[in-house]
């Protein structure tokens, strides 16, 4: 049985951790870097929701990681992949890329495009560690999404459309016009994090302003209502 009484835990914007680098403007949900806060460890499964800010013509140069599913959803602009597979890509805003850095990969991410490129940048703990790394990348068209979650990335076979990743998680996307909802259904003992990426939303009657967190758990059916017209990226996990 779902429980209809939603429990809710913002984080505003004005909360997150902050660190400016000059060619990066990063806002972190969770601790991340020199930014640590106890309270904000993860929520589930999820380790890292980074929003960034990356300066045009610049960008992260070549870094490893190990044992992580790393999700970037690209808000405006667009960002350029390399890693030490082999893989390059450009993923545009609107899509996601998707890096499931298993036994070991060293990536780069740079933004050579002639504007500021804005992303979230998630990181999943996969349910498994090991294996060999990979990286994929798709379009989502917004109008698929429109007044409903669309699944980008998903540790679901049955999600066949979704980029997958290595964990029992799925990385959702809805854009809902103003005065109109979107619901999601979170399953006994799932973790929930959500953040307008665009535009203001309430849930419960409680306001969530642009870029905002929501931290829930299940079990509770979440209704969305746009204030204004919103894009709103959600991901449910463990």
């Amino acid at each position: 049985m779902i429980d209809t009484d939603t429990k809710i835990d913002r984080r505003p914007f004005s909360t997150l951790g902050h660190a400016n680098h000059g060619w990066l403007d990063a806002r972190h949900h969770f601790s991340f870097a020199n930014y640590y806060e106890p309270s904000r460890m993860g929520w589930g499964a999820i380790r890292v929701w980074n929003d960034d800010a990356i300066a045009a013509n610049s960008g992260f140069p070549p870094h490893p990681h190990k044992d992580m599913e790393i999700i970037t959803y690209v808000r405006s602009g667009a960002i350029t992949h390399q890693d030490s597979l082999g893989n390059t890509g450009r993923t545009e805003a609107g899509d996601v890329q998707v890096m499931s850095a298993g036994s070991g990969v060293r990536h780069a991410e740079y933004n050579l495009e002639n504007e500021t490129t804005t992303l979230f940048q998630i990181w999943i703990e996969p349910t498994r560690t090991g294996g060999s790394p990979s990286w994929g990348a798709k379009p989502f068209p917004t109008n698929d999404r429109t007044g409903k979650f669309l699944t980008l990335a998903s540790g679901f076979a049955d999600d066949g459309d979704a980029l997958p990743i290595r964990a029992e998680a799925r990385v959702m996307a809805a854009t809902v016009s103003a005065g109109d909802t979107a619901t999601h259904e979170i399953g006994d003992g799932r973790h929930v994090y959500l953040v307008p990426a665009t535009g203001r939303i309430e849930i419960d009657g409680e306001r969530i302003d642009t870029r905002d967190g929501v931290a829930l758990l299940g079990p509770q059916i979440v209704t969305i209502t746009a204030i204004e017209d919103a894009e709103i990226v959600l991901v449910d996990s463990l």
